[in-house]
């Protein structure tokens, strides 16, 4: 396993809005060999969020449209591939090497629920 990360305080750790979205749409990016585009429904509204699974899963679109999944929605927006995306996918394991799965509610809980 990979060593501890420094320590952070709570102010830190309040800054990031991490919240549970529902994986609506999943589509392909064309012209990229790794990322496909969710559309994420969090309740009271919607996100482009870009993600980088395409040679991770067979058929991203059928493992993971229809799922909700934890995002990071306070990022600064970044455009690639002349796509704007608008948040981050909180996924595990991609740091330590094996195939990301996602980071999931232990149940449904409404579009939005924030972490914390």
């Amino acid at each position: 396993m990979s060593e501890l990360k420094a320590n952070i305080n709570i102010n830190d750790l309040d800054k990031i809005d991490i919240r549970v979205g529902t994986i609506i749409l999943v589509e392909d990016v064309v012209d990229s060999d790794k990322l496909v585009k969710f559309t994420v429904d969090f309740g009271d509204f919607k996100r482009t969020i870009l993600c980088g699974m395409k040679q991770e899963r067979e058929d991203p679109k059928k493992e993971v449209e229809g799922k909700q999944a934890l995002f990071v929605v306070n990022l600064e927006p970044k455009e690639m591939f002349g796509i704007k995306s608008h948040g981050m996918l909180f996924d595990i394991g991609y740091e330590d090497g094996i195939i990301p799965v996602l980071a999931v509610p232990e149940k449904t809980v409404p579009n939005g629920t924030r972490v914390g």
